[in-house]
């Protein structure tokens, strides 16, 4: 590995920082009712325009198409995702967010802003510029790495 330390301290520190920060619970911003980290989970891998076959989003989140079913049956109950069965094939199922699920993942941060706040005020002030210039270099590069094989996920 050419860049074991750096890898070293980001396996390190990345962690670190995403546990001080890491929001407990998300809540629907129209009523307050919690929604499980696992829910956000599968809404976060649902789009409102390009639908997503139940298999594969159950394959892809590592569950069965039983268990991935069972989810989604109860976040379409709540609203949150909209099943539309494959006109070709009726066994297939397209998934797709719905405006309240949208609503959902936009209240959805993986980090707590409050968190962040506090984590950068505990920050020397002099260091504080330099520190977000490293976290902005490291977000740069993750945007112009390859696309992941998980690319064809959101095709039904």
């Amino acid at each position: 590995m050419r860049h074991r330390h750096a890898v070293t301290s980001i396996l390190r520190d990345y962690p670190r920082i995403y546990f001080a920060c890491h929001r407990r619970h998300t809540r629907d911003p129209r009523d307050g009712s919690l929604v499980s980290e696992r829910q956000v989970q599968v809404l976060d891998h649902l789009d409102e325009v390009n639908a997503m076959s139940l298999s594969t989003l159950a394959e892809h989140m590592g569950v069965t198409p039983a268990t991935m079913s069972v989810t989604i049956d109860r976040l379409a109950a709540r609203g949150y995702v909209s099943r539309t069965p494959d006109r070709a094939d009726r066994r297939r199922v397209h998934l797709r967010l719905t405006a309240n699920g949208a609503r959902v993942c936009e209240a959805h941060s993986v980090l707590d802003p409050a968190l962040l706040d506090a984590l950068v005020e505990a920050v020397p002030e002099n260091e504080r510029a330099r520190a977000l210039d490293g976290l902005h270099q490291l977000a740069l590069a993750a945007e112009r790495m390859p696309r992941s094989s998980t690319a064809h996920l959101n095709t039904a």
